[in-house]
C-alpha cells in the first residue's frame, strides 16, 4: 500500500509542467508530500542536534576539523546529529557522527549548483527537498539544538529563524551555540551597538537566547547543561 507522501507525489506528477507553474493550488500537493516525507522519516530519529555551517569549508580548514569534533563529541552524549547533508561543516559534522557510531541526518537542498549529498548520512536518514522553508521547519522541529559555525547567507538564516521564533513564543526555548568568537564578535558588538543600544529594536535580555563559544567542550557542554534543566521534548 503507498504511503500518503507517495499518493501526493503521484498525483503531483501525473500533472504537466505547465499545469504544475500555472496553478499554484497544484504546488500545494508537492508542498504537502515534502512535508509528509519529512515529518514519516524524522519523527523516530531521538534527540538530535542541527549542526550549521558553510558548504564552502575545506577539509583541512580548521572549522572542518571542528566542526567534525563537536559532531563526535555530541554523539558521546546520546544525540544524533542533523545537517544540510552537503559538503563542508555539514559533511565534516556528518563524518563526527559517523565516527561516533551516532545517527547521521542530512536533509538536503535540491540545487543547481554547489549542493550533493556527502557520503557519511545514514542511508535511511537522507531526505532532499525542494522548498527551503520546508527544509527549516524539519530542522526546527527535529532539533534539541541549535550548534552554528562560520558560514554565509543560508547559515544566517537558518540562525535568525531560530532566534526570531524562540524571542516570539512561537517555539520552546532550545540552546543556541555559536562557534567561534573571532568569528561572530563583530556581528555581536553590532547588534549590541546598533540594534539594542543605538535603535533599540531588541531588548538586553534577547543577547541570552544565544552563546558563543570557541571549543568543540565548550559547544557540546552548552547542550549538555541545558538540558540537566529540562527534559528533552519536541520544539512544536
Amino acid at each position: 500500500m503507498e504511503k500518503p507522501a507517495d499518493l501526493i507525489k503521484d498525483a503531483f506528477e501525473q500533472k504537466t509542467w505547465n499545469e504544475i507553474h500555472t496553478t499554484d493550488s497544484w504546488r500545494v500537493f508537492k508542498i504537502i508530500s515534502e512535508l509528509v516525507e519529512g515529518f514519516e522519516k524524522l519523527a523516530r530519529i531521538g534527540p538530535c542536534v542541527s549542526v550549521f555551517g558553510s558548504a564552502r569549508t575545506h577539509f583541512n580548514d580548521k572549522h572542518y576539523k571542528l566542526a567534525e569534533e563537536i559532531a563526535y563529541k555530541l554523539t558521546q552524549q546520546g544525540y544524533g546529529v542533523i545537517t544540510g547533508g552537503g559538503p563542508g561543516i555539514m559533511e565534516a559534522a556528518n563524518k563526527g557522527a559517523r565516527r561516533g557510531n551516532g545517527k547521521s541526518v542530512g536533509i538536503n537542498i535540491d540545487l543547481p549548483f554547489e549542493q550533493s549529498a556527502n557520503p557519511f548520512i545514514d542511508a535511511d536518514k537522507l531526505i532532499t527537498f525542494d522548498h527551503f522553508f520546508i527544509r527549516k521547519v524539519m530542522f526546527m522541529k527535529y532539533a534539541q539544538g541549535f550548534i552554528v559555525l562560520p558560514g554565509g547567507f543560508g547559515t544566517f538564516d537558518e540562525l535568525f529563524e531560530a532566534i526570531t521564533l524562540i524571542q516570539t513564543k512561537k517555539i520552546g526555548r532550545f540552546p543556541i551555540i555559536l562557534v567561534g568568537k573571532k568569528y561572530w564578535s563583530g556581528l555581536l558588538e553590532w547588534i549590541k551597538e546598533q540594534m539594542l543600544e543605538e535603535e533599540k529594536t531588541i531588548s538586553a535580555e534577547d543577547l541570552n537566547l544565544f552563546v558563543i563559544v570557541d571549543t568543540a567542550d565548550e559547544a557540546v557542554d552548552s547542550i549538555v547543561k541545558f538540558y540537566s534543566r529540562y527534559l528533552l521534548s519536541p520544539n512544536f
